[in-house]
């Protein structure tokens, strides 16, 4: 009797931590080219939902950018 306690109780926490999963983000990463009035607040901004700074973050560490100018044409990587 315990044993199978102990079993379905096992097959529940892992049932709760797979659907509590956090994702990386709402879909694959995307190419964006940058146009003259972009601002890395403005991308940021229109692309993620929540906190700006975040997603200007996740801008800046996933184009590996040392510093916050655009150029009009340069060619980031959005990610999901």
């Amino acid at each position: 009797m315990f044993g199978k306690l102990v079993v379905l109780l096992l097959i529940g926490a892992i049932a709760v931590g797979l659907a509590a999963r956090t994702t990386h983000g709402a879909g694959p990463e995307r190419a964006y080219v940058v146009k003259p009035t972009d601002t890395l607040w403005s991308i940021a901004a229109r692309t993620y939902a929540g906190d700006t700074r975040k997603g200007v973050w996740r801008l800046e560490q996933r184009n590996r950018l040392s510093s916050e100018t655009l150029r009009p044409g340069q060619k980031l990587i959005l990610p999901g």
